[in-house]
């Protein structure tokens, strides 16, 4: 097994081991039992458990390989693949400007220190730089809530165990018992101009109060992957807040199609090809650039309705 740099390296080969025990190889699950001690004294049990019973269950219905793609797709990475990625990058170091705390006068030398196309997201070891998870910007008003995540997470086994269906309906009905109501505005960019453009477009609105928060993930050399902008608000359920953001993010200057998703889903692991077949995302964004005047059309994908 490699040496692992960085927490992510950590998570995917756990998940990897995870698939194996479900797959029966236990010749490699030897080479991965090292890992073993590392992943289950983390500080992140319930979503360990989560991946394992998302990914067993899974593996259970389908047939899966040890690389977390699907028979039949190559391509195509697991929900649990993607959902390990993502706790991986929310572990390691966040490089962020929290302005109830930081000067304004220190913004535009923080933010041209830290655009996104340069910050690399495993680090440097030569220049001593480790990885970094996330870049982001609060403004002065932000005030986290996330809510009961475990319990949240307690409630999830449960309907898991019940043989309840598992759709937007029964999601909400557990984010709203548990208060985990945060949801965010999606948007993947090259790197480069455009992302750094869109980012600094954000993190001013953000300065000025516009909008609560957001974060923007750094540049991997080693990947063909874009970057992605999540731009946060407070009640995923509120559809009148949901088009005040999507409103501001355009009026800010961000042109591209967004999409929205709820943080009930992540932090339930349920990414892009999960088990259930479910959208992780359930708005869609398009700004029409003929349109006089300019706005975004909004449609609404659990409902199949244009909101705006």
């Amino acid at each position: 097994m490699p040496h692992c740099k960085s927490r992510t390296q950590l998570f995917i080969l756990s998940l990897h081991l995870i698939t194996v025990e479900a797959s029966g190889n236990c010749q490699l699950a030897v080479r991965c039992f090292r890992f073993r001690a590392t992943w289950e004294s983390a500080p992140i049990r319930p979503l360990q458990r989560t991946l394992t019973r998302n990914l067993r269950d899974f593996t259970m219905e389908k047939d899966v390989p040890g690389d977390g793609r699907e028979m039949g797709n190559p391509g195509l990475l697991s929900a649990e693949t993607y959902a390990a990625e993502a706790l991986a990058a929310d572990m390691d170091a966040w490089i962020v400007f929290d302005s109830r705390k930081t000067p304004r006068a220190e913004f535009d030398g923080w933010l041209e220190t830290y655009r996104p196309s340069q910050v690399e997201r495993y680090g440097d070891e030569e220049r001593g730089q480790g990885p970094v998870g996330w870049i982001a910007v609060r403004s002065p008003e932000y005030c986290p809530d996330t809510g009961d995540v475990d319990g949240l997470k307690d409630s999830w086994e449960r309907l898991l165990d019940s043989g309840r269906p598992v759709n937007f309906q029964t999601i909400k009905e557990l984010a709203l018992n548990h208060r985990v109501l945060y949801g965010k505005w999606l948007m993947h960019l090259e790197t480069g101009f455009k992302v750094d453009h869109a980012w600094e477009c954000l993190a001013r609105a953000i300065l000025d109060g516009k909008i609560s928060s957001a974060k923007v993930s750094p540049h991997d050399p080693k990947s063909d992957s874009k970057h992605v902008i999540c731009v946060y608000n407070y009640d995923f359920t509120d559809e009148r807040a949901v088009m005040r953001l999507d409103a501001a993010i355009r009026a800010s200057g961000v042109k591209c199609q967004l999409s929205y998703k709820p943080d009930v889903y992540t932090y339930l692991g349920i990414y892009r090809n999960n088990r259930w077949k479910l959208c992780p995302t359930i708005y869609e964004s398009k700004f029409d650039l003929e349109c006089v005047p300019r706005r975004s059309h909004v449609f609404n994908k659990i409902t199949n309705l244009e909101v705006t």
